[in-house]
């Protein structure tokens, strides 16, 4: 490929597990994290994504404070949100909170925006959803203005004006800057219309089914002028020793999880049919054996012809042992895998 595969891990800092089955209180979860971000940038990997959310099954509600931590404590893996909930937050904060870590870190910091699959920050932060769409719509273009430069100017419905504001701190360089798309066109015509690169989040169905959003990504940078910009990948998954190891240890705490979440949502009980075709060749679950998760990696990295795929490894209540350890696999065996079957002709 022409250009070199970023390969990264996401975390929404999910509250697991300890090894005798006893639920591990936030902090503790979120001390973990911290260590898993920096066993990622001792394996060499290029990205650590941190997510935020506001519900007591996930630890991390605030992940740039987690984030400064990690980079505190690393040195090359770039670090950024996994994503960050513009619509329910302030632009400028944003930009600033980003912009230290920038510093922090020297120049590794990335923020990835995105609506929220979860609305819970809504009414935490005094949102109507009734403004869904309107919000994202609005923050998003403030926060391209504020890329731009001192002195941001912009007005708009949702907040009051900024006129002839400087924003500080200033990042050393460009603080990079991705949407996070769940899947609809409109979406994708965002992106593309301020020249953001894009980061696909496939979490369900089969991911070849995404290629006509990046072929209308590509079509509308090119209609909008804008440069050709990096096409990225998070999906969840999990990595042991075996097939069969992954797929028992993942099972019950995916099922967890799924169902947990399905309750808020109206969904039926997911059944273990539903996660053997999610873990499949047509799934968006990659779990397995490092042969087994690097071949599915790479064949949609092949067919997307994406430049970044950043594996969601914290899926429910798995213990912190367990994660290490698929952190481990994925930096010593599976990325390496997936370089060489790239290489292939």
């Amino acid at each position: 490929m022409a250009v070199q595969l970023e390969m990264g891990l996401d975390t929404f800092g999910d509250v697991t597990f300890d090894l005798n089955g006893k639920k591990l209180s936030q902090a503790q979860v979120i001390r973990n994290v911290v260590a898993e971000g920096v066993l990622a940038d001792q394996l060499g990997l290029d990205f650590f994504g941190v997510g935020e959310h506001h519900r007591d099954d996930f630890a991390v509600s605030a992940p740039e404070v987690v984030l400064a931590a990690v980079a505190a404590q690393t040195s090359r893996i770039r670090l950024g949100s996994a994503v960050t909930v513009l619509s329910s937050d302030d632009p400028i904060r944003v930009f600033q909170r980003f912009s230290t870590i920038d510093a922090i870190s020297n120049g590794r910091a990335e923020v990835i925006m995105g609506r929220g699959s979860f609305i819970e920050s809504f009414p935490l932060f005094g949102f109507d959803l009734e403004q869904y769409e309107e919000l994202f719509e609005e923050k998003l273009d403030l926060f391209a203005q504020i890329l731009k430069g001192n002195p941001v100017n912009w007005s708009g419905n949702t907040r009051v004006p900024v006129a002839e504001q400087s924003v500080f701190p200033q990042p050393e360089g460009k603080l990079r800057t991705w949407i996070g798309v769940g899947g609809t066109p409109k979406s994708v015509l965002r992106a593309a219309h301020y020249g953001f690169p894009l980061m696909l989040a496939i979490i369900g169905g089969d991911p070849k089914g995404f290629k006509p959003f990046v072929d209308l990504y590509y079509k509308s940078l090119s209609q909008f002028n804008q440069r050709t910009q990096p096409i990225g990948v998070h999906s969840p998954g999990f990595v042991a020793n075996t097939d069969e190891e992954a797929k028992e240890t993942i099972w019950p705490h995916y099922q967890t999880m799924m169902n947990r979440i399905g309750r808020d949502r109206g969904w039926p009980p997911i059944s273990k049919e539903q996660f053997i075709q999610q873990i499949g060749a047509d799934g968006s679950l990659y779990v397995g054996s490092p042969e087994t998760v690097a071949e599915k990696i790479a064949t949609t990295v092949k067919h997307l012809g994406v430049s970044r795929f950043d594996l969601k490894y914290s899926l429910g209540t798995l213990p912190h042992e367990n994660l290490m350890k698929c952190i481990e696999l994925y930096g010593t065996k599976v990325v390496p895998l997936v370089r060489e079957k790239l290489a292939q002709k």
